[in-house]
């Protein structure tokens, strides 16, 4: 499954919320992947980004905790690798502070999970960890970016330095002609102060090789220390900046992932109704659920006590309108 992007555009073509739900209940019973994993394996970040709660001193003190060791990570592997359609390295913490990606990358290759992805701000890398990563078995890298000029990015990214994170846009656009099927993945969360800068974005990056770009709305993340949360002002110029941006993409066969600019005041979430039943978050602190024992318990056996299937069996019944009630998710166009 190289292209998770060709489902991703099927899921929001399918309309019918309980025949989403049908899928992931046979899915289930017969033992089949359809889990996204989600793994942070450190909780802890190089930078304090103004956007994120890394930036709230208190809230990074409550967050600190061990990394996993490398001991655990099999534990991780035999649990819940078998069951997963996508393990998602780096969720909201930078993993570049872990010492065992490579291995646990290396596992999930064993355990034939179909697309491994990383999320990172890509400061820390350097030129023989990328390539060993990739190497390895690593399908996709996201790089997270706040500003496309180097004053604004580095503005928001409070501690990084924009030649390096160039740099190591430099070194992935050329192990992509080594590793073709690898991919180059940037999210850009944009708030009313960088928004409009997306419109020289290729002027910039155009040179870099790039499979997708995602456009990700500022979210309140609890005190942090950019606090301008309101959509009022660039309503308007929403459509105009990233009608042109998808146009760019379309012309550079680049996926381009946006919320429609409804979604900015009103969010559907019935289109991400399948999330609840696919999402596994883990960390040091959280291992999916808060009596999930990761020494003793699989997916299977803590599936069976906590009689899982039968709340999947429930969920086809599901209205649409229970549904968007779930999770406040917004929903991407894929173009």
């Amino acid at each position: 499954m190289k292209n998770i992007y060709f489902f991703l555009k099927l899921n929001r073509h399918i309309k019918s919320v309980r025949l989403k739900n049908l899928g992931i209940y046979l899915l289930h019973i017969f033992g089949k992947r359809y889990l996204g994993l989600f793994i942070d394996p450190v909780c802890a970040c190089n930078l304090r980004c103004r956007m994120c709660y890394f930036s709230d001193d208190e809230r990074r003190k409550e967050l600190l905790s061990k990394p996993f060791r490398k001991e655990d990570l099999p534990l991780l592997a035999n649990a819940f690798f078998h069951r997963a359609l996508k393990l998602q390295i780096g969720c909201g913490a930078e993993p570049s502070l872990f010492a065992y990606n490579t291995e646990l990358i290396r596992l999930a290759k064993e355990k034939k999970v179909p697309y491994i992805s990383m999320t990172t701000n890509a400061n820390l890398f350097n030129a023989n960890e990328w390539r060993e990563l990739v190497k390895t078995g690593l399908n996709e890298v996201t790089l997270s970016v706040h500003g496309v000029r180097k004053e604004t990015y580095e503005y928001f990214m409070q501690g990084a330095s924009y030649e390096k994170f160039c740099k190591s846009l430099q070194i992935l656009s050329e192990l992509k002609q080594e590793y073709p099927g690898f991919k180059v993945r940037i999210n850009y969360t944009v708030n009313q102060d960088n928004l409009e800068e997306l419109v020289d974005f290729f002027d910039v990056f155009g040179t870099y090789r790039l499979d997708i770009l995602q456009i990700r709305p500022i979210q309140q993340l609890g005190n942090t220390a950019y606090d301008n949360f309101s959509w009022e002002k660039i309503y308007d110029q929403y459509d105009a900046v990233i009608g042109k941006l998808k146009a760019e993409c379309r012309q550079r066969q680049i996926t381009c992932m946006t919320p429609d600019r409804y979604d900015l005041i009103k969010t559907d979430n019935s289109g991400s109704a399948v999330t609840d039943s696919t999402y596994i978050y883990i960390s040091p602190r959280n291992c999916w659920q808060a009596d999930f024992d990761l020494q003793n318990d699989t997916f299977e056996t803590y599936s069976a006590k906590h009689h899982i299937g039968r709340q999947l069996f429930l969920k086809i019944f599901q209205s649409k309108q229970t549904a968007a009630k779930s999770k406040n998710k917004l929903n991407y166009e894929i173009n």
